[in-house]
């Protein structure tokens, strides 16, 4: 079924009125009117004065309803330098959420268009509302790693960076008072570069990074897309009236004279007019262009810097649309400013809408993309008001898309990061030296109620719902014992003499024994010692010290020194190594007593003899000998002891260490020769010379025994 669409392009300079007709998303122009204002009642794409804005509406819907019968509904777009867009980042701790629901991730992406939001307000005049008309998740991130989804994800911190659009209030105000003033009502809202875009560059094209730039009369609109999204939106304050203005100034010539000069200019190459004091002027383009050149530059760079501004690069392309695209050498310059190629700067002309058929009375050129892209894009994605109750109040929504109770509680001004009850607050304790957080209790999702039944932030919403949102309770404190930190606790097995005992581990909470059972508070420090002492052990295991004598140590005096030796003494020994009552114990370690008991004077010898004895190396008939003198001497008064004679605590001796002075004889304890065996003569020789018995050796001496 054909369906006949109105649409307004409301512009700086003119009004454009259009009459399609839609069959199976073909659209055929039936008819369109072109008026200019008479007054500035227009300025930058805003309606200044309603009431003359309104008037020329009316001239131009009395044209089309002349020869096409009468016109109630028209789709109209607000200008797309009223739009503002932030791109924001919001992070969240999710480490105490769990597995992330979809509930949750809506949650992080509405917080971020209230960031968005909040901060348009700052930059911009309080007193005006703005409304997100929309926005689009740019990317999502889990603990700082780039992901696609974060549904059912878990980690430490979350983030989502997404750009909102936004649009104030008066705009849609103003066009609806202008419409009801020439009794029209308006049938679908789009924005002026969402129209151009529409047309241009289909969804499948955005993820290229192309500039479309509208220059019209006033301003020079700029919308950049990339990353599948129209993710900026900028504005020029300047357009083709510099061009006329430059035009004017160097001709002389009235405003109006200008402009229809400059549009000569562009479309035959040639001006003839006649300046203000009456003498006709016939210029070529060549002369033209060297003479407004300067103005041409102005303008290209004013376009190219607000793109560098808004893509911090040159984009891949730019698409040029709107009337004052058509100024000779704006393409061209442009390029260069932008360091693109010729090629990469087209301008784009009615002949490039895809959808539009192409009948002969569809105006050719750039200057008809916006008002076609009108009434295609506000049928195709249409903008109307929704109002609903939130609490008992009435919110008015700007519907750009399916909206949802996470729209409305944006429009409500509802903070959505307040909704969600807070988690109860952590207990920090340090266990085993160490801190601890020890959290709350998660605070209770919302309760959102739309009319009358339970409903989610991304439940679908309608003109009349009545909405009802209540805040989520807080959680709890932290409420947890020791056991909850500790665990079920293994007892510790020590071995004592032998026979294995077990006993339990001692839990402390600021240094005092408490039960597992016993409720942490903030700033507890919690000790498990999991190690004990050889008496603490004893006691616990209620077990006796073995009988010991009076004197545990031994002791004796040595040369008038006393002496107390622990290999003698009765000590503790844990793991075979010596060891005293205070000392620790561990879980698997082996406690032994070992008894006093008296040595043998070899023993004690043994003990008290060093190892550091004289020696002397001699040679006896052509063989090294290694002198040692003979082993100390343990004595009682004068009484020399034996060697397995018990020596007692206390005893008084004496030990005598034979010198270090060898004399021959001395040699014959470490041969195998008997001399009482030797018959006849023989003779002792040192160092070649004679000698005895007694003569004294010196190190390395050669002695020589002949028979």
């Amino acid at each position: 079924m054909k369906e006949r669409i109105f649409a307004l392009d409301i512009g700086t300079r003119s009004v454009v009125g259009m009459l399609l007709e839609e069959d199976a998303g073909i659209y055929t122009l039936i008819d369109y009117e072109i008026i200019e204002h008479d007054e500035r009642s227009m300025l930058d794409g805003q309606i200044h004065d309603v009431v003359a804005v309104a008037q020329v509406i009316m001239e131009v819907k009395v044209k089309l309803e002349e020869k096409h019968g009468q016109l109630h509904k028209v789709c109209v777009a607000a200008a797309g330098r009223s739009l503002q867009t932030k791109r924001i980042r919001m992070q969240h701790s999710i480490a105490e959420r769990g597995v992330l629901d979809r509930e949750q991730v809506q949650h992080l992406e509405l917080s971020a268009v209230q960031q968005a939001q909040y901060e348009i307000a700052q930059s911009k005049d309080k007193s005006t509302d703005y409304y997100c008309v929309g926005y689009s998740v740019l990317h999502y991130q889990l603990d700082e790693q780039e992901i696609g989804s974060l549904i059912d994800q878990q980690g430490q911190e979350a983030s989502v960076e997404i750009i909102a659009t936004f649009l104030p209030k008066v705009v849609v105000e103003s066009l609806l008072s202008a419409l009801k003033r020439s009794d029209l009502e308006m049938d679908a809202l789009t924005l002026e570069p969402i129209a151009a875009i529409s047309v241009l560059i289909p969804p499948s094209m955005r993820r290229l990074n192309v500039a479309l730039v509208d220059i019209g009369a006033g301003t020079s609109d700029i919308a950049i897309t990339n990353e599948g999204t129209i993710t900026a939106y900028g504005m020029v304050p300047k357009a083709g009236d510099e061009i006329t203005e430059a035009i004017s100034d160097h001709y002389l010539l009235d405003f109006h004279v200008a402009e229809a000069a400059k549009k000569d200019w562009a479309e035959i190459g040639t001006i003839t007019t006649m300046d203000i004091l009456g003498f006709e002027q016939q210029l070529e383009a060549d002369q033209v262009e060297q003479d407004i050149g300067h103005a041409v530059d102005k303008l290209a760079e004013a376009i190219a810097e607000s793109i560098m501004q808004l893509n911090a690069v040159p984009p891949k392309a730019v698409m040029l649309v709107g009337g004052g695209s058509q100024t000779p050498g704006l393409a061209m310059r442009l390029a260069k400013r932008l360091e693109l190629p010729e090629n990469r700067v087209a301008i784009r002309g009615t002949e490039a809408i895809q959808p539009l058929a192409k009948t002969d009375n569809v105006p050719s050129g750039p200057a008809f993309i916006t008002p076609i892209g009108i009434a295609l894009a506000a049928k195709q994605n249409p903008v109307h008001y929704v109002s609903i109750l939130v609490n008992g109040r009435v919110i008015r929504l700007f519907d750009m898309k399916r909206l949802t109770i996470g729209d409305a509680l944006l429009a409500a001004g509802i903070q959505v990061a307040r909704l969600y009850g807070k988690p109860g607050a952590a207990c920090m304790i340090t266990f085993q030296g160490k801190p601890l957080t020890l959290p709350g209790t998660l605070g209770q999702a919302p309760t959102i109620r739309l009319n009358q039944q339970t409903a989610s932030l991304d439940s679908p919403i309608r003109d009349g719902d009545k909405l009802d949102v209540e805040a989520g309770v807080d959680g709890l404190p932290a409420q947890v014992t020791v056991s909850d930190i500790t665990g079920d606790l293994d007892p510790i097995t020590v071995f004592y003499n032998g026979r294995p005992y077990q006993m339990k581990q001692q839990l402390l909470v600021n240094g005092q024994p408490v039960h597992p059972t016993h409720q942490l508070k903030d700033r507890d420090e919690i000790i498990l010692q999991r190690t004990t002492t050889i008496e603490h052990f004893l006691h616990e295991q209620q077990l006796p010290l073995p009988a010991l004598p009076d004197d545990t140590e031994y002791e004796v005096y040595i040369n008038d020194k006393l002496m107390s030796i622990d290999s003698f003494s009765q000590v503790f020994t844990i793991n075979e190594i010596p060891a005293r009552l205070r000392d620790q114990v561990n879980d698997g370690d082996s406690i032994r007593i070992a008894e006093r008991r008296s040595p043998t004077a070899s023993e004690l010898l043994s003990h008290l003899q060093t190892e550091n004895q004289a020696s002397l190396t001699v040679e006896f008939n052509g063989k090294t000998l290694k002198l040692t003198p003979p082993a100390a001497q343990l004595y009682s008064g004068d009484k020399p002891l034996e060697h397995e004679e018990q020596i007692s605590s206390g005893a008084r001796l004496q030990m005598r260490v034979a010198t270090d002075q060898f004399i021959i004889q001395d040699i014959f304890r470490f041969v195998d020769i008997d001399l009482t065996k030797i018959s006849g003569n023989f003779q002792l020789y040192k160092n070649g010379d004679k000698a005895s018995f007694h003569d004294f050796l010196s190190p390395h001496d050669k002695i020589e025994l002949t028979t």
